[in-house]
């Protein structure tokens, strides 16, 4: 046995093995030593190898799925080898035979299908990164639905594809990780690749792969692929193959992505932006959370994706935006099939786990239910048209045509499956009672045995006259009649009973009625099992080969429900319908930020709506100045996500939007290092500002905040200042500035398309009121003291905080600081009193004035009329007590 498990751990190296041992996957070496660490299962030993102790652990079968999501999150992978024959059957070959194993399957973090190792609301996408003739293409598919896609790359591209895809797992041949170019992007996701030999990647065998696949001469009706393009399909293909053992899923055929078909979104901006999970990881808190509101798998896998990926074909776009606009208008339609919805269960996924051969009871009727579904919903859209809604949008009709005829289907799954299904098949009673007359007796035979037993043993009790007789049952004998020594001779005078024992009290018989009864109770429940399994695979292979069109009914609730949820959403929040065109305009009027308003919502708050206009009218660079806290960053924020959601299909948070369509948006906002790569904040800055100024085109959107604060003044002052004459002078791009420089705003004199706004600020009695508002002009002003009295700073650091900065503010910066630099330390507590000039004969110290001290400690310009009087009457008095 060991030998056999040495054998199947050298084929795959890499992988814990799980070998089946019983009702146990056991692991052995230092396989077992791995997993008792990841698992916190107990280390035990089993036999020698020479003279050292083997290592042992293992989990239970019936639980063997939980172990296997810690250790797939941990980054392991798992080859799991079965029993694939009866140990019985093992035993008629004689001696200690070994009952054979084989390698089922390979579990990896890209090819899970369990609903218990994934996230219902999210893809897992396996893709795989090829090169050929010079080119690069990326391809992915997510094996639990058979969603397939590709799309070229070039080099500097692949950063901001794998962050929109998030990927699983990535295969690459081996050759590409010795890519300079490429080596950063590797890094962030190392624990995510798979090397494999470049041979895996082969472009030919790679198409002749695809068109055996699909069962096509050629791949053209599919797109025009690239040779990068098949060898990346093929290499995905190859994988899926390799770790189901031979039995691939079903997968849609490969779609085309066309370079620039959606927003480009690097991957420091969607971490800026925290659009699909927060800067902590979390998805509460995301863009995605705060717009959700789909109500099943499916529709939130799809949302993610459409947030993902906005698309930057203007048509397109209002395709989309026509579908969410009739929900928000139908909402008595959109009530009813969100709440049909609700009982959506996850067929994409269900399809896909009984294509591979892990799928149950469950996941057939998951596929009924799903297609009954759909025969409600279609009848639902048809209702609304014809009760007087706008006819339904090009979308939506496709959509309703696509969920399809399946009546036949879903009466053949209804009349088999009963109405409590187990989750394997092979745990039996999953037909319904009453379709297969020769299963409903087998049941009866295998689950009345006793009552039948009793009827036997009453009328053999009547015919013999032995009242006291029993029919029971051992291991031995099996079943046999039991009756008393004295009651003994009346039975063996009948032929019927047979002898069979005979004990100091009792003796023992048999009957060939009784024996055939046992036969048929033993046989009963094997035979009902496997009549009940032939009955499961015949209704896998009906859905099997209607599987294509089960797959177009899948997506179709899919987009209904997202169309309904982003509909809902709008009606929820006061969203208005974005205007979208090929222009260079963007024009929002009370634009909100939608996670910010969220939250402030929820504490009773109100948002305080902007408005944003960017385009050669009203100035395409906005030069934003004002203090912290002021709202800058929101505002910033802000107006990404309005762009992110029109161009995705949603409508916006906002009383009016005009968005030329973004072909890429960049965002520099917040403060982080890497240390992991030896970045300090200023560096990290950099790098991403320099990644917006190479890259933004004239179609882009920028936000960038203060650009050039993690260095010295003047140094960040003027690389803040050649950014804006950048962007204005090259990158031409529609673009969100905002600076504490506010030597900047003396650009706006020379910039023609430069535009100065500012965030309001109120002061009152001494205190700083934020209004949150955008306004026209510049700011005067940081309020940086103002801040850090907020935050808590010691009273005292906030008075000497203050004189510095008249002290700085005064003109004379150079003899500021000389000054500053003689009066250090900073509190006047601590310092050390200096010695006292010696005064000339004749002349006394002065005498301590209160009244002079307190009048040196006013400012008069800081003075409300009220405070000057009260301070004058202050002073009288202190000049009386004098």
């Amino acid at each position: 046995m060991l030998a056999h498990y040495r054998a199947c751990k050298e084929r795959h190296p890499d992988h814990l093995l799980f070998y089946r041992m019983g009702d146990f996957y056991e692991m052995f070496f230092e396989d077992a030593v791995q997993a008792a660490g990841a698992l916190d299962i107990t280390l035990t030993r089993r036999g020698k190898v020479g003279a050292d102790e083997v290592p042992m652990a293992g989990v239970p079968v019936k639980a063997h799925e939980a172990y296997l999501e810690r250790l797939i999150r941990k980054g392991f992978k798992v080859a799991i080898c079965e029993q694939v024959e009866d140990p019985s059957e093992a035993k008629k070959r004689g001696g200690k035979t070994l009952v054979r194993r084989e390698i089922v399957r390979l579990v990896t973090p890209g090819t899970l299908t369990e609903d218990t190792l994934l996230d219902a609301r999210r893809h897992n996408y396996l893709a795989a990164l090829a090169e050929a003739a010079g080119e690069m293409a990326l391809a992915w598919l997510d094996m639990s639905t058979g969603d397939f896609a590709v799309e070229p790359v070039a080099p500097p591209e692949v950063a901001a594809c794998l962050a929109r895809l998030d990927p699983g797992e990535l295969l690459l041949p081996d050759r590409l990780l010795q890519r300079p170019d490429l080596f950063e992007t590797f890094r962030d996701w190392k624990t995510a690749l798979t090397p494999l030999p470049s041979s895996r990647f082969d472009s030919s065998n790679a198409k002749a792969r695809l068109q055996s696949l699909y069962g096509v001469g050629t791949l053209d009706a599919f797109g025009d692929f690239g040779r990068a393009e098949h060898a990346a399909c093929g290499a995905v293909v190859d994988y899926v193959e390799l770790t189901q053992q031979g039995r691939l899923p079903r997968l849609a055929p490969p779609r085309r992505m066309s370079r620039g078909g959606s927003l480009a979104v690097d991957a420091a901006t969607r971490r800026n932006l925290e659009l699909t999970r927060t800067l902590t990881g979390e998805r509460r808190g995301s863009l995605l959370d705060a717009i959700d509101r789909t109500v099943a798998g499916a529709g939130a896998r799809l949302l993610a994706e459409w947030l993902s990926a906005p698309l930057t074909d203007a048509a397109a776009i209002n395709a989309r935006l026509d579908a969410v606009g009739w929900f928000v208008e139908g909402e008595r339609i959109r009530t009813d099939l969100r709440a049909a919805l609700r009982r959506c269960p996850d067929v994409e996924r269900a399809l896909s786990r009984l294509s591979v051969g892990r799928g149950g009871p469950r996941d057939l009727a998951a596929v009924r239910d799903a297609l009954r579904l759909a025969a409600e919903l279609r009848a639902l859209l048809e209702q609304a048209a014809d009760a007087g809604l706008a006819g339904l949008p090009d979308t939506l009709a496709a959509a309703a045509r696509d969920l399809g005829h399946h009546a036949q289907l879903v009466d053949r799954l209804s009349r088999v499956l009963g109405p409590d299904l187990p989750l394997l098949a092979r745990d039996g009673g999953f037909v319904a009672s009453g379709y297969a007359a020769e299963l409903d007796e087998l049941r009866t035979l295998r689950d009345d045995s006793r009552r039948l037993v009793a009827e036997l043993q009453g009328r053999y009790a009547r015919e013999t006259g032995v009242s006291g007789l029993k029919v029971r049952h051992n291991n031995v004998l099996g079943y046999f009649v039991e009756t008393n020594a004295a009651n003994a001779p009346k039975l063996q005078a009948d032929s019927r009973f047979i002898h069979r024992q005979t004990l100091a009290s009792a003796m023992r018989f048999g009957t060939v009625e009784l024996g055939d009864l046992e036969s048929r109770i033993a046989q009963a429940a094997d035979r009902a099992m496997a009549l009940e399994l032939e009955l499961f695979e015949t209704l896998v292979k009906d859905v099997e080969a209607r599987a294509d069109e089960i797959a177009r009914a899948a997506g179709a609730l899919a987009r209904l429900d997202v169309a309904a949820a982003l509909g809902e959403l709008a009606v929820e929040q006061n969203h208005v319908r974005p205007r979208i065109d090929d222009g260079l305009g963007f024009r929002i009027v009370g634009g909100r930020h939608p996670v910010v308003e969220a939250a402030l919502t929820r504490e009773g708050k109100p948002f305080v709506a902007n408005d944003c206009a960017l385009g050669e009218d009203a100035g395409r660079l906005w030069l934003v100045t004002g203090p912290n806290m002021a709202g800058k960053s929101t505002f910033l924020r802000q107006n990404a996500l309005i762009a992110l959601m029109a161009q995705m299909g949603a409508f916006v948070p906002a009383a009016e939007a005009e968005i030329g369509v973004v072909d890429r948006l960049f965002s520099r906002v917040g403060a982080a290092d890497d240390l992991a790569r030896g970045r300090s904040t200023f560096m990290v800055e950099m790098v991403e500002a320099a990644a917006i100024l190479n890259q933004a085109t004239e179609r882009s959107l920028v936000i960038l905040d203060e650009i050039g604060r993690g260095t010295a003044t003047f140094d960040g002052l003027s690389i803040a200042w050649a950014c804006v004459e950048h962007l204005h002078e090259a990158n031409r791009c529609r673009a969100l500035f905002a600076t504490h420089y506010h030597e900047l705003t003396s650009l706006a004199g020379r910039l023609p398309r430069l535009a100065l706004r500012t965030m309001r600020v109120k002061e009152w009695q001494g205190d700083v009121v934020f209004l949150h508002e955008v306004a026209e002009g510049a700011a005067d002003r940081s309020y940086g003291i103002h801040v850090g009295r907020l935050a808590g700073l010691p009273a005292a650091v906030v008075a000497r905080a203050e004189e510095v900065l008249k002290l700085l503010e005064s003109g004379d910066q150079g003899n500021a600081v000389a000054r500053l630099a003689e009066d250090l330390p900073l509190f006047a507590a601590a310092r050390k009193a200096p010695p006292k000039p010696a005064q000339p004969d004749g002349f006394a110290e002065p005498a301590a004035s209160p009244a002079l001290d307190a009048l040196a400690a006013l400012n008069p310009d800081e003075l409300t009329p009220r405070a000057a009087l009260d301070a004058l009457y202050r002073l009288k008095e202190l000049a009386g007590r004098s």
